[in-house]
């Protein structure tokens, strides 16, 4: 099993920045990708970016790219989203999640952090 704690959110203005951070624990090593997703109020929860655990590729929604950094640090089995010029729209819970195969699903989730963004 993964454990994941995310923290990080808050309310900005539109244009501020945030950065969120998701610590990982339990059998990190088994973590093939982590990434953040999001769910807005009345809407699917969806993808926004992730990395892979050992190469470091990134990748990230059409919404968010752009504005949007993803980095890791395997030594804190940590990883971090960096959003830049926030806007209205980003306003959601942005949950860390984790996957132990390139294919598989993301099996682990964390609690969930609120986003707010304020016009």
């Amino acid at each position: 099993q993964v454990q994941l704690v995310e923290s990080g959110g808050g309310s900005v203005q539109a244009g501020g920045s945030l950065r969120l951070s998701c610590e990982a624990s339990g059998r990190t090593f088994t973590i093939y990708t982590m990434g953040w997703f999001r769910q807005a109020p009345g809407k699917e929860r969806e993808f926004v970016s992730a990395i892979s655990w050992g190469g470091g590729r990134t990748y990230f929604a059409d919404s968010v790219k752009g504005r949007t950094t993803i980095s890791r640090d395997n030594g804190k089995n940590s990883v971090y989203l960096q959003m830049n010029n926030l806007k209205p729209e980003d306003t959601a819970v942005y949950y860390c999640a984790a996957k132990t195969g390139h294919n598989s699903a993301y099996v682990f989730w964390g609690q969930g952090t609120q986003v707010t963004v304020s016009s």
